[in-house]
């Protein structure tokens, strides 16, 4: 079997098993959370507490949250085509922004309704049975949260995740619900309305976090540090390698990232070489983090000209001076021709393009025999 039919096969196998994981914990979670939704409103009418009913709501919105999850997972799950070659795997993203957009929702009209019961309060009647079923549902909540939460940072799923915590903010609110009951029936105070608005506030304020980090990820969030300095680490393995650059990430869904970058190699090597070298790297990568490498480009660096090295040196330390120029690489010098060329990393505060023209200058009055050609770079990863 060939290297690619060997990816592709295990490509297929972890995102199997990581849908049964989503799809089996989302099951979980509904069947957990229409079952409490079930027992509070039940409850909640009985005992004519807004707070009661408000956290029935929520459990059922977080039942829906667990059938969406399922619909986004099964949908990102969708094979590649002509239509979307790097397949449908960001559709989990949108998944978990409608759950996101639910959450929010749920929050804001439990405000509403406790707010109307603060300024029209109505006398509520708890039985130690419903206060004994309210502390059965907070023990369900944390152990649910907690699974959910692990199966979710177990196959880097936002949803399943953002479901967990949301399992666990609820065993929170619940909690403050039966304390405001027991409150109540020691000593007459009815706290459950303004119980209803701190937990109104925390599900809005789940809801808005949530969101913005699904915003994030559909915009494309700088690569992690930790996986980035380990693609650098395993390329620099390689003996002919003296550098590894503009490495850049490509989210296409949860664990599904396709990376491009520069490696800088000798003046020596040939194309047989470099190419025996560049495939070396793409298996390596992917074997040990999974990041697909779709392009490895090369810049040369001189070995015939000692001269060469005492330029570079000085190149480096006029750029680098620069608090906004943060790396130069690639830098080749043809002697012969008078031509320097390297690319500098600029920073996010500085225009790329004014960058250029100041390190040129400057150098032209350095090396003003030379030409100079310089590429300025994204700051796009660690």
């Amino acid at each position: 079997m060939s290297q690619n039919n060997k990816r592709e096969k295990t490509e297929s196998e972890l995102k199997e098993n990581r849908n049964k994981i989503i799809v089996r914990a989302s099951i979980i979670g509904i069947c957990a959370n229409v079952l409490l939704a079930a027992f509070k409103a039940f409850i909640g009418i009985l005992a004519n507490s807004i707070a009661v009913i408000l956290d029935a709501v929520n459990n059922l919105s977080d039942a829906l949250s667990s059938v969406i999850t399922i619909v986004g997972t099964k949908l990102a799950g969708k094979h590649p085509d002509k239509k979307h070659p790097f397949g449908y795997g960001r559709v989990e993203y949108l998944s978990a922004m409608v759950v996101a957009a639910i959450v929010l929702y749920a929050g804001i009209t439990s405000f509403v309704e406790s707010v109307k019961k603060i300024i029209h309060p109505e006398k509520a009647d708890y039985s130690v049975l419903s206060l004994v079923i309210i502390s059965v549902a907070i023990v369900v909540k944390i152990v649910l949260g907690k699974y959910v939460k692990g199966r979710g940072k177990k196959v880097h799923s936002s949803a399943l995740e953002a479901s967990g915590s949301d399992a666990l903010f609820d065993a929170i609110l619940s909690t403050s619900v039966l304390a405001s009951a027991i409150i109540y029936m020691f000593s007459g105070l009815s706290l459950e309305a303004f119980v209803g608005v701190i937990i109104s506030v925390i599900i809005i304020k789940s809801g808005l976090e949530m969101l913005v980090g699904t915003l994030d990820d559909i915009l494309g969030q700088r690569a992690d540090a930790e996986l980035t300095k380990k693609i650098r680490s395993l390329v620099n393995e390689e003996k002919e390698v003296r550098g590894v650059y503009d490495l850049i990430l490509n989210n296409y869904g949860p664990n599904k990232n396709l990376a491009s970058l520069h490696v800088e190699l000798p003046d020596t090597m040939n194309v047989e070489e470099v190419d025996i070298l560049t495939r070396r790297i793409q298996v390596k990568v992917y074997r040990e983090t999974g990041v697909i490498v779709t392009s490895v480009g090369v810049y040369s660096y001189n070995t015939k000209d000692d001269d060469a090295a005492h330029v570079r040196n000085k190149v480096m330390q006029t750029v680098l001076a620069h608090d906004w120029a943060l790396q130069l690489h690639g830098f080749y010098i043809d002697m012969e021709n008078k031509h320097m060329r390297f690319d500098v990393v600029v920073s996010f505060d500085m225009d790329p393009n004014e960058a250029v023209v100041i390190l040129k200058n400057e150098l032209n009055g350095i090396y003003p025999d030379y030409a100079v050609t310089i590429a300025p770079d994204l700051d796009a990863a660690d």
